[in-house]
């Protein structure tokens, strides 16, 4: 697996934990949307502490974006990650991973878990083909939801239906079960698909004729 050194061009607050890394883009560097890339910071005591991160930007896109959940109560990478400024350097891999766009359904996500399915929702948006996709996502706070104004311009212009989950968070960080199971039975059109990245233990055999996807970066702490 080939090793890119990146310049970091820009760092962004999205919310009070989660940061936007945006990095030079290497010369003929491709990914398809949903798919991540292993990120080490480029000095000696951390190159080799890689950890998995989903692009957010679009491969027409003359740079690489990464929206990234600081830990700054952890002594881990991102910690160091939230550090770093304009002028530092990341080492980025190939992009792997088997997420991605298979035709519409429910993108099912919680908290940080969104971001795979931000530089698909973009894609779709950029080329008017949101339709009926869906995505619900859960958050502990409202100000919690990462690109909150984004996912709400998106859900104007092209009638989807976007939830960013406080409206259904119950009393607890993240909604239960039978919510999620609740909120996708009343969908109309019932979906095809359902891509799922979080940590609920869905019962997958519950649901006849529903292709579910999940997904699981591990640990990114």
């Amino acid at each position: 697996m080939k090793n890119h050194i990146v310049k970091i061009i820009a760092v962004e607050p999205v919310t009070h934990d989660v940061k936007r890394f945006i990095v030079k883009k290497p010369k003929g560097y491709k990914f398809t949307p949903g798919q991540a890339t292993e990120i080490s910071i480029n000095n000696p005591a951390l190159k080799n502490e890689k950890r998995p991160f989903t692009f957010t930007s679009l491969n027409n896109n003359e740079y690489l974006e990464f929206t990234i959940k600081i830990y700054d109560r952890h002594s881990g990478v991102t910690k160091e990650l939230g550090k770093l400024k304009h002028g530092d350097e990341l080492i980025i891999r190939d992009a792997w991973g088997a997420i991605e766009y298979k035709g519409e359904g429910v993108f099912i996500a919680g908290g940080a878990g969104v971001t795979p399915f931000i530089a698909i929702l973009r894609q779709l948006h950029a080329e008017n083909k949101i339709a009926n996709n869906k995505l619900i996502c859960t958050n502990k706070t409202e100000s919690d939801i990462i690109l909150k104004k984004e996912l709400d311009e998106i859900e104007k212009s092209a009638a989807a239906e976007i939830e960013s989950a406080v409206e259904f968070a119950e009393k607890s960080p993240y909604p239960s079960i039978d919510t999620i199971y609740n909120k996708i039975r009343g969908l109309n059109p019932f979906p095809a698909a359902c891509n799922f990245i979080g940590m609920w233990p869905m019962r997958y055999s519950d649901w006849s004729g529903v292709a579910w996807d999940k997904g699981d970066l591990g640990n990114t702490a």
